[in-house]
């Protein structure tokens, strides 16, 4: 555990249950637990739950409740299958006895190749050739953002290299630095099409958006330290609804892992506190 980010470092309660450290500052300036940091803390939990002989093939995490970082947050591990091939967790995030965020974590071993093919990775400038720029990102992180092009058939894209302070002493602890950042863009990503009807600036003030639903499939090991490219578009947004995909590529071309999002965001009446708003 002393070998993990300090973010990461859960604290054991017994019985499957684990209180979460939280930010010195919080991350979006509000006082809203962040998705993308419950995401990484669940797929730790899990594995110090469940043990290391099994990677997190994939996490699914529906997000029902704000959480505050001025309460104690923490997690239950609840085993659902634990087999030779694949085990699963249910891990549910609790704050004032009430239920916040739920998630099915499915593990597995590693098998030989059946078959294999990927999507190629798209081609875009390299990490040296551009600047760092501002990103939702696990702290440390550093994030190089590729210009936009042209939207694909209206729909927004967006293409960024990410690599993390340090590699994660275990597997769950590269994931969770690297899911951290596959979180907090699609809402701001789908808007961009839109820039004359709505900006992400009011989001909390007087719009409220929020991510409701958010799966990852994690398929080849990694370093976070790394270089990796994380490319995602905001397929859909209609009804008060926001939907996205997104893949992630070393910087050798392998899929490392792709995801999906269903987020929120509505008019509101009145106006909203942007410390708490969801």
């Amino acid at each position: 555990m002393a070998d993990l980010p300090e973010l990461l470092q859960l604290e054991d309660l017994g019985e499957g249950r684990y209180r979460l450290p939280v930010p010195a500052e919080d991350p979006e300036g509000r006082d809203v637990v962040f998705s993308g940091q419950l995401l990484g803390q669940m797929l730790v939990a899990s594995e110090l739950h469940g043990g290391t002989d099994k990677d997190a093939k994939s996490i699914h995490a529906v997000f029902l409740r704000a959480g505050s970082y001025q309460k104690p947050y923490e997690l239950t591990v609840e085993p659902m299958l634990a087999g030779r091939t694949w085990a699963s967790d249910t891990v549910t995030g609790w704050q004032d006895g009430k239920v916040m965020t739920r998630a099915t974590i499915l593990r597995s071993i590693d098998d030989p190749d059946l078959m294999r093919h990927q999507p190629p990775m798209p081609d875009v400038p390299k990490p040296a050739d551009l600047e760092p720029a501002p990103f939702q990102a696990f702290p440390g992180a550093e994030v190089r953002k590729v210009p936009p092009g042209p939207d694909e058939d209206g729909v927004p894209v967006l293409s960024v290299w990410h690599r993390g302070a340090a590699t994660g002493p275990t597997v769950a602890a590269n994931q969770a630095v690297l899911i951290w950042a596959t979180c907090g863009e699609l809402i701001g990503l789908a808007m961009r099409p839109h820039r004359d009807q709505v900006r992400i600036d009011q989001a909390h003030v007087s719009i409220s958006t929020g991510v409701m639903g958010h799966t990852v499939s994690f398929h080849e090991r990694f370093d976070a330290a790394e270089w990796l490219l994380i490319h995602q578009e905001a397929t859909y947004a209609g009804r008060g609804r926001i939907n996205g995909y997104g893949w992630v590529f070393a910087e050798d071309g392998r899929l490392v892992a792709t995801f999906t999002q269903d987020a929120m965001a509505r008019n509101v009446q009145g106006a909203l506190d942007p410390r708490r708003s969801m």
